[in-house]
């Protein structure tokens, strides 16, 4: 006799319901922006969350320009990557990443210093790599998605 009242709903590929977002991030601390935007790119803060599934939204930051540090970790903080060639270990520093996107001009949608922050954040596997696709950031408030119809959230009023 089946007395359960309730079912584990699993999503997958074609149940999915994912949504363009539009985030802020002026005055924003770059770590606690991007633990919300990792959430949000995950699909975490959807009752439906399935963890093997990408079922989180498109992810649009504007105003990348603009984000903040505490303390002197714009210089001091230091991202170690390495070529695959000896003595081809690179080091950077937030500021360097920074330098990096404002000289392409924020167009290409990628920053250096988003991307480095986000990917930490997601899964060391392909679905993070997949995940990473759909961030895109923005050094001013001009972003071309506007077909998609973006909506913007208070990053704030997430937990």
């Amino acid at each position: 006799m089946d007395t359960l009242s309730y079912k584990t709903v699993s999503a997958n590929d074609a149940t999915v319901q994912k949504e363009w977002v539009v985030v802020d991030a002026t005055d924003q601390i770059l770590g606690r922006l991007c633990s919300k935007v990792a959430k949000l790119l995950r699909g975490k803060y959807k009752p439906n969350f399935t963890p093997h599934v990408d079922c989180g939204d498109n992810v649009i930051i504007i105003n990348a320009d603009k984000v903040r540090m505490t303390g002197k970790k714009w210089n001091e903080r230091q991202y170690v990557s390495y070529t695959g060639y000896p003595g081809g270990q690179r080091f950077a520093t937030p500021a360097i990443l920074q330098a990096k996107s404002l000289r392409r001009g924020g167009k290409a949608g990628k920053h250096p210093l988003f991307i480095h922050v986000v990917k930490g954040m997601l899964p060391k596997n392909r679905l993070g790599a997949k995940l990473l696709n759909n961030l895109y950031v923005y050094n001013g408030s001009e972003h071309p998605h506007s077909a998609q119809k973006p909506k913007a959230i208070d990053i704030n009023t997430l937990n």
